[in-house]
């Protein structure tokens, strides 16, 4: 028994064993890597990866990767006819409130300014803002409506392209529209006088086309209105 426990005793006390196993030389591969890797860095990057695999079709991502599949020119769609009826309707109509509430305005400042009922610092002010607000909304609102009623019969003539029919008479969409804006604007006031209006339309746009030709300017290069 003792014998026994004796031997028993060793095997406790005597240290473990330690085996060790081969670990691969990760160092010398980091620094193989990390060598091919320099060799490809500079200016250019690195190289891509490859994307050969029987399932990638490098025509699907050609466009990300700079790779022109389609030897082919792109084209820009163009409008010969410039920009639709409610852009320029929109357009016109914002330019035209700005200039009739601009305009409005410094003729409210004038008329505030002489017709004061008095001297005094306070009235003269109230005066002059009352003028101004009511001559500038005024005004403001009657060239955007002239604006949005020319805009839309000229995007209607150039729609139905009139142009072609006049002959000789051209261009008559901004004659056309200038004459219908003027009797439509003024159409509540009687036929006389909304005959009257429309003349006047035609004329304007006549001597803006016919002063155009003699100083040399494009008729229409302004992009507002028939200016």
């Amino acid at each position: 028994v003792w014998i026994t426990i004796i031997r028993s005793s060793k095997a406790l006390l005597s240290p473990p064993t330690l085996s060790f196993t081969p670990i691969p030389n990760k160092l010398f591969t980091n620094n193989k890597m990390q060598s091919e890797r320099r060799e490809f860095e500079g200016d250019a990057g690195a190289p891509m990866p490859d994307f050969t695999a029987p399932n990638i079709d490098i025509r699907t991502v050609a466009p990300a990767l700079g790779v022109n599949v389609n030897r082919q020119p792109d084209y820009l769609d163009y409008d010969q006819k410039g920009r639709g009826i409610v852009v320029t309707m929109f357009a016109n109509a914002g330019v035209a409130y700005l200039i009739g509430t601009f305009g409005g305005g410094m003729y409210g400042l004038q008329e505030g300014f002489r017709q004061s009922p008095s001297t005094r610092f306070r009235v003269k002010l109230n005066s002059i803002l009352n003028h101004s607000g009511r001559f500038g909304s005024r005004w403001g609102n009657g060239l955007g409506v002239v604006a949005i009623l020319y805009s839309l019969y000229e995007g209607v003539a150039d729609q139905f392209d009139i142009d072609a029919y006049t002959g000789p008479i051209q261009p008559a969409a901004p004659i056309f529209a200038g004459f219908m804006t003027g009797a439509t604007f003024y159409g509540a006031a009687g036929p006389r006088v909304a005959l009257l209006a429309g003349s006047l339309g035609c004329g304007a746009v006549g001597a803006t086309y016919i002063g155009y030709s003699v100083l040399g300017i494009p008729y229409g290069s302004r992009g507002f209105l028939f200016f």
